[in-house]
Formats: C-alpha cells, structure tokens, sequence
C-alpha cells in the first residue's frame, strides 16, 4: 500500500514521456521524408533541393528529431524506473539489459540515418556551395534508408519485445496489448519495406502503451 502512490507516479511520467516521444517522432520523420525517395529520378532531386520550401520542412524535420531521440531515452528510463520498482529482481534478466541497449541503439541509427537523407537539404540552407548532383543525393538517401529501415526498425522491434516482456511480468499491460505488442514486433523484426509509415508502427506502439500507463493503475505481474 505504501508503494501504490510511488508505483502510479512513475507510471504517469513513463506515460507522459512516450506520449512526447511519440508525436515528436512522428512530426519529425514526416518531415524529413518529404525528400525524394530512392525511386525518385534525377529531375525530382534536382527540383525539390532548388525549390527551397520543402527542403526548408526537411530541415525542421532534422531539428525535432533530436529531441524525439531526447524524449525517447527519457521513455526508456521512465518505463525502465517503473518496471524495477515493481519488480526489484528485473535487473538480473537479461532481456532488461537488452531494453536498455536497444533504445540506445534506435536512438543512434535514428539521428544518423536522418542526418543522412537531411544533409543536401541543409546544405541548401546554410551555404551558398554548388549542390551536389542527384546520385550524391541519391546515395546518402540510401545510406540513411539503410541505417533506419535494416538497423533502426530492428532495433525498435527488440525494444517492443524486451519491454513488452518486462510489463507484462510486472502487471502493467493488459494481455491483449501484449499480444498485440508481440505481433507488430515480429512485423519490425522481419520488414524489408523502405515505406516511412513501417517506421510509424513504433510510436504508434509507443502511444498505446503510454495511454494504458496513464489511466490503468498496475496490477498483478510477479512483483
């Protein structure tokens, strides 16, 4: 009883912050893909960087991303607080180290593969050099593409499954959320889509656990 009070504080703040994880990522990322993709031809390149309006929403987009990363280790750590007060031995599992090493790893391939697909937009704004041609584009696009959408996306998939194991042995999520949790990890671990909204599934995912922390109270698990 003495701890309930503690027990929903840090349920609230874990909610609290993916709620702002989640909108960031998702302003974010919206943003920076609105560069040209892969399959775009070498006139699209081309028009969107010497347009100067949507390369300028790319640029915001690179400027909210840090905070996205920002609020999603301030996530991790609220949800990693949360799941140890209710289950003091978790730190001796495995899988509550890997929560920590996957958050770190999405936030690492998440700020340089943005960096990537961003840098010939904020070339645009910041120096009056000659832009480089559609194939350097084109590249770095790639790069990035690659960093988010084999690595990142992988990465938040571990992450899904290492929290969503430590919540449910600790009562904090209802069953069919766990399940449902399980299922869209799976999804992440074997995408092979470069498609921006496969990455969406992560905050998405992010949102619901947090509205669940923020009106259920915990109950049950093996504390």
């Amino acid at each position: 009883m003495e701890q309930r009070p503690a027990l929903e504080d840090h349920a609230r703040k874990a909610g609290w912050y993916g709620v702002v994880f989640a909108v960031l990522l998702v302003v974010g990322v919206v943003l920076v893909a609105t560069t040209p993709g892969l399959e775009a031809s070498d006139a699209d390149y081309n028009a969107f960087y010497r347009g100067g309006g949507a390369a300028t929403l790319s640029v915001v987009g690179l400027y909210i991303v840090p905070f996205a990363g920002i609020a999603c280790l301030w996530h991790m750590v609220g949800t990693r607080t949360l799941l140890q007060v209710r289950r003091p031995g978790s730190w001796t599992q495995t899988r509550h180290w890997l929560h920590l090493a996957a958050c770190v790893t999405f936030v690492c391939m998440l700020f340089v593969s943005t960096a990537c697909v961003g840098a010939i937009a904020l070339l645009t704004k910041f120096s009056d050099a000659a832009l480089p041609g559609p194939d350097v584009a084109r590249a770095l696009n790639s790069v990035g593409y690659t960093l988010l959408f084999v690595y990142g996306v992988r990465a938040a998939g571990l992450y899904m499954l290492t929290t969503t194991g430590l919540a449910s042995a600790a009562g904090v999520l209802p069953r069919p959320l766990v399940i449902l949790s399980y299922v869209v990890a799976a999804l992440l671990l074997v995408s092979t889509t470069f498609h921006p909204a496969v990455l969406l599934a992560f905050p998405a995912w992010v949102l619901m656990v947090s509205i669940v922390l923020l009106v259920r109270r915990p109950t049950g698990g093996n504390p």
